[in-house]
């Protein structure tokens, strides 16, 4: 049987935000008060700004955490584990209701597309009291996919 070999594609950020639009599974690494990292799930998107958004709870420890230290990283995964990812690395801030409303719109319309009936969704953000981690894209590293060192193939 063949060896996957292990890839490495460097990418400029018109192609880091192709890759990324299409992909909604990431993990999201902040630093707790102690200074060790802290990760968490999530379903993020790209908004037209080309910032990565997730969605959250002003009380989360994710969002406790971006208040704190806005540097963070995340791992934007695709939906088959085996499947290329990348790590971005940025700079984050929290928007609360009221500002978090029209960013959680443009969340929804960037992962889902259209919702039946906006009104209804921005009374549940406001009923949830959700908030909206923003993450402006410092810097990433290239676009892998696992398997073996090519010297093993």
């Amino acid at each position: 049987m063949a060896r996957t070999i292990a890839t490495n594609t460097r990418v400029e950020r018109a192609e880091l935000l192709e890759f990324l639009r299409p992909r909604h599974k990431a993990v999201l690494m902040t630093t707790r008060r102690d200074g060790r990292p802290q990760a968490s799930p999530n379903t993020c998107g790209v908004d037209t700004e080309g910032r990565i958004v997730i969605s959250t709870y002003p009380e989360r420890a994710k969002a406790l955490n971006v208040r704190r230290d806005p540097r963070v990283s995340v791992m934007v995964l695709s939906d088959d584990f085996g499947g290329p990812w990348v790590q971005v690395d940025g700079t984050a801030e929290v928007l609360d209701l009221p500002e978090a409303l029209e960013p959680l719109v443009e969340y929804f319309r960037v992962i889902s597309g259209e919702h039946p009936d906006w009104d209804e969704y921005r009374q549940a953000m406001r009923d949830q009291g959700k908030s909206l981690i923003r993450i402006t894209i410092d810097r990433w590293g290239p676009i892998a996919t696992g398997g073996f060192p090519a010297r093993l193939a």
